[in-house]
């Protein structure tokens, strides 16, 4: 069983930083994915925001390429997501994944942190 905890969210203006962080507990896997989804208030469904599987190989989502980082420690068993040059549409709830493509792939999720940018 995998628990994940988020920390970091809170209130931004737009075009600062903000630092995202997820602690995982429980067995993980360098080949596990692990990643960052994001919920719009008003929006039903989450959209991927990053992944990263490893230590190297990344996934963005086109609207914060060039804006946020994701990296991981795979000793700590953390995901960490640096988010740049923030815009009111990243306002969210952010959530940390965590995948394991054993048999059968199991799924994780965080309870979210919640991401709030004035404009």
């Amino acid at each position: 069983q995998v628990q994940l905890v988020e920390s970091g969210g809170g209130l931004v203006q737009a075009g600062g930083s903000l630092r995202l962080s997820c602690a995982a507990s429980g067995s993980i896997s360098r080949a596990d994915n692990m990643g960052w989804y994001r919920q719009a208030p008003g929006n039903q469904r989450r959209e991927l925001v990053a992944t990263i599987i490893g230590g190297a190989y990344t996934n963005y989502a086109d609207s914060v390429k060039g804006r946020f980082t994701i990296s991981r420690d795979n000793a700590k068993n953390t995901v960490t997501l640096q988010m740049t040059s923030l815009k009111p549409e990243d306002t969210a709830v952010y959530y940390c994944n965590v995948v394991k493509f054993n048999s059968p792939r199991m799924e994780y999720w965080g309870k979210g942190t919640l991401v709030t940018v004035s404009s």
